[in-house]
């Protein structure tokens, strides 16, 4: 597997007033790395992940995709599929259109959109396509779904996903999973996702980042779960402080 970085921040800063919520990150990600950035709700999660994205303004530092810069250039977006939260559909599609839609963007052709949709069968579980009602009628478990069905349809050599486990059942997070690692072994992709949930993050990411109050506080080989215990003892500390920090944390306009 080639050795290439695919992604890299260079102290990369966001400030919202007087608070930072994302403090001199420097970070690499290498092609074909499942990496997981993981941190309690309000740790600065959401924040990177626009600020990669060119969805946010940084106030210091930038991001390469590719070795692109991502604020001076847009070529690196069909490089890259994302979903972040619900923000990133278009509602008063119903999902057959939104697909399409996307499939478009990306020179698709319809049948080509048919075809692609079909490793996503058991995910969509006859929930999604035929429904006859628009994608805002949808739980918002569906939505995750079709939201990360979306960010993959065009097979993207990044994927970049916020919460992928939110607003799903405990089997629907399970297929979440499988289609993850067989999108990856098939498509020799990389993958980041963030969250707050240890044991998924642990399952799927052989890297994973601890992110704490802003910066990267951790960045943790887990082959073969090899991180899990250092993650479970940091976890279980931060249940012994007070909530207020966290959810001070969780009014900035973050995640």
């Amino acid at each position: 597997m080639e050795d290439s970085i695919v992604l890299r921040t260079e102290g990369l800063v966001k400030r919202y007033g007087k608070r930072t919520v994302v403090n001199d990150v420097s970070f690499h990600v290498k092609q074909g790395e499942i990496v997981g950035l993981l941190g309690p709700n309000g740790a600065g999660k959401t924040t990177l992940f626009r600020l990669i994205l060119d969805l946010l303004k940084a106030d210091e530092g930038n991001v390469q995709i590719n070795n692109t810069d991502v604020s001076k250039s847009e070529d690196w977006k069909h490089e890259v599929g994302a979903f972040i939260d619900e923000s990133f559909l278009i509602d008063y599609l119903t999902p057959e259109e939104y697909f399409s839609f996307i499939g478009k963007i990306y020179g698709l052709s319809k049948e080509e959109v048919t075809e692609r949709l079909k490793p996503f069968e058991q995910l969509m579980n006859g929930e999604i396509l035929g429904q006859k009602k628009y994608i805002r009628s949808f739980s918002m478990g569906n939505k995750q779904k079709i939201g990360i069905i979306s960010a993959m349809i065009h097979h993207p050599q990044i994927l970049i996903l916020d919460e992928p486990f939110n607003f799903l059942d405990p089997t629907s997070q399970t297929v979440i999973k499988h289609v993850l690692k067989k999108y990856h072994d098939t498509q020799h992709a990389t993958i980041i996702i963030s969250s707050h949930n240890l044991n998924h993050t642990v399952d799927i990411c052989p890297r994973i980042a601890l992110m704490e109050h802003g910066s990267i506080i951790r960045d943790l080989s887990n082959v073969n779960n090899s991180a899990e215990k250092e993650l479970e003892d940091y976890f279980d500390a931060r249940i012994e402080e007070t909530p207020e920090t966290e959810t001070e944390a969780e009014s900035v306009r973050e995640e």
